[in-house]
């Protein structure tokens, strides 16, 4: 038998937990050289194409 929590977990504590998780797994975007736009890395940009 596995051991059961004594208490419960806020709910708050439980958004915190997963608020980190979320942000650490958005993709990070950074500047195209030639035209500014936002771009995922090591990808062509949507707008020159370079």
């Amino acid at each position: 038998m596995t051991p059961q929590p004594k208490r419960k977990h806020s709910t708050q504590r439980k958004g915190k937990r997963l608020a980190t998780r979320i942000a650490n797994n958005m993709p990070k975007l950074v500047k195209c050289k030639q035209c500014g736009n936002q771009k995922l890395p090591h990808r062509l940009c949507r707008n020159c194409n370079k």
